[in-house]
């Protein structure tokens, strides 16, 4: 490979996604005119070159490489319309010039960070410019391996991996280098900027490369010199496999007959700078790894995925504000004066007062704090400042509340139709417009009735999406009462509701889970199905299994319905976990109740609610065997108790009377942990099984002075966890209880002080005050009823005291009136 031939092809350094950047360099392509155009990108994306370009494609997007062997992985390559490697494809296409991409292959890229990630760690490179994973940190358009840009703050540290995601590998300013380590060092960039008096580095690159009026002869060696500063530094090895690999690209177009002086390349700055150096080592390509099965496309991007704000590294602060730069080209004081306007627009929406004038005085402010900084034109941090100056005067809160966001902007990027879509892209976004759900790559809230098919079917399609892994919309209500423990997602909760509440966002992520999950099936049923069933593969316990089946109800995925059915029942005649019955029983009667509708199964509710009888009848043969269980066990045993009661009431096909016998065996038994005993006894009571003087009996034989202060603490324990208000109003309970703690000796008393302590602490303020007004009935205390009373309300008036002094004066006066 004769290296010296590169010295004659027509280099040209880029930063990724710098409008003055491509501004320059569609001036330097007019003048040298190339036949053939190279750009830093996967090699095997060249066949899509013609999408990118394709009229109906509409940036920001994104070129996919994924796996196609089963295993998840995937790269992300974004363009904006400002990228300079998306305006030199564009400039090839319109003179009829040939564009190729010639970095490594995705699959490679995939397999190089998968190495990486698994490697030692190398110094790394700090830099400004990565790429996004299947996860969402983006790989900057020539970053090669799926090299890419690093999440926020991740500038010198190795950015996290998601799972199933590459992670992104990280490449800097201007280009794609950057120095990073174990322990955290200041980039070179930002210590440059810092030392020159600028706040950060994105600041003194507006400064001194986007502002000024650049022409390609200047700009050129300029870039490259800050690429030579960043070269100096340690690199990452795969950097120079890269350029190695590269270089023999090049070097193979002007093989074929094309001469060099016909060839332009555009790669990141300290990729040019190595091979206008000579510094390219030919063998370093060899060590390259394999690279695994894998596809390419393109798919949309937007905005907010572009900007570092939101993880992207190679990112920058604002693509609107850089857009509007572009279309301007280059003419950033025009930029600062579009987006002034538009921020005035905006506080009018909102009903403050923000006029012409306003914008006039905030765009001359822009002007006088650039000068004063020796800046060619206004930058974001000039016209942050002259915005909260003037149009908010002097508070910042609605820039950093709504005006930056659209800085930022909201802009999804459109595919031309060429492309193809795969099936589930298709299925998706049709029934999203079919249901009119968003598609933007901002949050929005809805709510669905599930009292018709067409609210029913979103719900379905929502969550065959959760379930399947796609990230489009999550659960953010369900109709709950406010201040209730928010519900799960699927499950008994979902099966239950008659509302949901939802928050959808599209993403790329979105459209890159879509194109991975093609493997396990052509359809979001098949797909969800397919991950059901290896679900219930691999569920050991009853519970599991109807965990399944709920979740396949409730996607109305039929297959999957009967195949959980049989599971339940195979699985339940060798459980011997009572909770796991119990939960079982509590899905399978949900499913009586509710109906299997949503999954449209053959199996039929019949055979569900005879499974139901089944499974809560073996549930019933584990009460006692799993009440007498280890203190730690306890707990689950307790909730498992409670589910089997609320199934035997509320089921008429559950053996109502054998759990009320089985309930009765634990109240009087002593051979199991006396917290079951308690609450079978609360149970019985709700239940109106006992009487209340029966239940005065009861737990006055359990609070007796015979039983061991531990035993009796843990039994009151289990009986106030049912239902403590109506048990507390009971005065012989209360009678019973008063006589226990009486009873027992001071030292007996600090030993069970841990248990008593976790009982009696869930009483609630109205619980306590019935309890207190009991025990001052027990005790007859007559004349001391009003200190009784001052006790009682202690809590109320402190907290109220709290609030406010004088309100706490009141109360104390309105405690001297009574």
């Amino acid at each position: 490979m004769d290296l010296a031939l590169l010295s004659r092809v027509h280099l040209f350094p880029v930063r990724h996604h710098s409008p003055r950047t491509t501004a320059v360099l569609v001036r330097w392509l007019e003048r040298v005119r190339p036949e053939v155009v190279l750009v830093e990108g996967p090699c095997d994306a060249s066949g899509l070159v013609d999408v990118l370009c394709d009229e109906g494609t509409k940036p920001p997007v994104a070129i996919l490489g994924y796996r196609t062997d089963g295993t998840p992985g995937s790269a992300l390559w974004p363009f904006a319309e400002y990228s300079p490697e998306y305006a030199a494809l564009r400039w090839a296409k319109a003179t009829k010039a040939r564009a190729e991409f010639i970095d490594i292959p995705v699959g490679v890229s995939l397999e190089v960070d998968r190495e990486e990630a698994h490697g030692e760690e190398e110094a790394p490179e700090s830099g400004v410019t990565p790429g996004e994973s299947a996860s969402g940190n983006a790989k900057a358009p020539g970053t090669g391996t799926a090299t890419g840009k690093r999440a926020p703050g991740n500038v010198s540290r190795k950015p996290a991996k998601a799972p199933g995601a590459v992670a992104a590998t990280g490449e800097p300013a201007p280009d794609d280098e950057a120095q990073e380590s174990d322990v955290w060092e200041e980039p070179i960039s930002e210590r440059f900027a810092r030392e020159r008096g600028y706040r950060s580095f994105e600041e003194l690159w507006e400064a001194l490369f986007e502002a000024p009026a650049w022409t390609p002869e200047d700009f050129r060696p300029v870039l490259l010199a800050w690429a030579d500063v960043l070269n100096a530094g340690p690199r990452r090895e795969y950097h120079r496999w890269r350029e190695a690999f590269m270089a023999r690209r090049v070097l193979e177009v002007v093989a074929s007959g094309v001469p060099p002086e016909k060839v332009a390349v555009i790669a990141g700055a300290a990729h040019v700078a190595a091979f206008l150096a000579n510094d390219v080592d030919a063998a370093q390509e060899s060590r390259l790894p394999e690279g695994v099965p894998c596809a390419v496309t393109v798919i949309p991007y937007s905005f907010p995925r572009l900007a570092e704000q939101l993880g992207y590294g190679a990112g920058n602060r604002a693509p609107h504000f850089y857009q509007k730069a572009h279309e301007a080209q280059g003419d950033f004081r025009r930029a600062t004066l579009e987006v002034l306007i538009d921020f005035a627009g905006h506080l009018r929406m909102r009903g403050f007062t923000a006029s012409l004038s306003d914008v006039l005085e905030a765009y001359r402010l822009a002007l006088a704090l650039a000068d004063m900084r020796e800046k060619s034109a206004p930058g974001l941090d000039e016209l942050r400042e002259a915005t909260v100056a003037t149009l908010c005067r002097g508070d910042a809160t609605h820039v950093d509340d709504f005006l930056w966001k659209s800085v930022i902007g909201h802009q999804v990027g459109r595919v031309a139709s060429r492309i193809g879509r795969n099936s589930l892209q298709a299925e998706f976004w049709r029934e999203v417009d079919a249901r009119r759900l968003p598609r933007s790559d901002s949050p929005e809230t809805f709510s669905l009735r599930l009292n018709n098919d067409v609210e029913v079917g979103s719900s379905v399609f929502l969550h065959r999406l959760r379930v399947a892994g796609i990230p489009y919309a999550s659960l953010s209500g369900a109709g709950q009462q406010r201040g209730a423990a928010p519900q799960e997602a699927g499950g008994y909760a979902a099966l239950t509701r008659v509302r949901e509440s939802w928050q959808a966002q599209w993403t790329p992520s979105t459209d890159v889970a879509l194109v991975e999950k093609i493997v396990l099936g052509d359809t979001l049923e098949a797909v969800t199905t397919r991950v059901l069933q290896e679900r219930l593969s691999a569920a050991k316990t009853t519970a599991a299994a109807a965990d399944v089946l709920l979740e396949s109800v409730i996607t109305g995925c039929p297959q999957t319905v009967a195949s959980a059915l049989r599971a339940c029942d195979a699985r339940a005649a060798t459980d011997s976990d009572l909770p796991s019955l119990a939960s079982a029983a509590r899905a399978l009667s949900g499913l009586v109740a509710y109906g299997t509708s949503r999954a449209h199964a053959e199996v039929g509710d019949e055979a569900v609610a005879v499974l139901c009888e089944k499974t809560f009848g073996r549930a019933l043969l584990r009460v006692r065997e799993a009440s007498a269980c280890a203190p730690d066990a306890v707990g689950a045993v307790l909730e498992a108790l409670r589910t089997l009661h609320e199934v035997a009431l509320a089921q008429p096909r559950a053996d109502k009377a054998g759990w009320l016998a089985e309930a009765r065996a634990l109240m009087e038994s002593h051979a199991v942990h006396p917290a079951t005993s308690g609450l079978a006894t609360g149970l019985l009571y709700l239940a109106r099984e006992l009487s209340e003087s029966d239940v005065a009996l009861e737990v006055g034989r359990r609070l007796s002075l015979a039983v061991e202060p531990e035993a009796g603490a843990a039994y009151l324990e289990g009986f106030l966890q049912v239902n403590a208000l109506v048990l507390v109003k009971s005065r012989e309970v209360v009678k019973a209880l008063d006589d226990f703690l009486s009873g027992v000796d001071a030292e007996r008393f600090r030993q069970t002080l841990p248990v008593l302590r976790r009982a009696l602490g869930a009483l609630g303020p109205t619980e306590r005050r019935y309890l207190m007004e009991n025990v001052v009935a027990v005790r007859q205390l007559g004349a001391r009823a009003h200190a009784v009373k001052g006790v009682l309300e202690e809590k109320d008036k402190e907290r109220l005291e709290g609030m406010s002094a004088e309100l706490g004066k009141a109360l104390d006066d309105l405690d001297d009136l009574l």
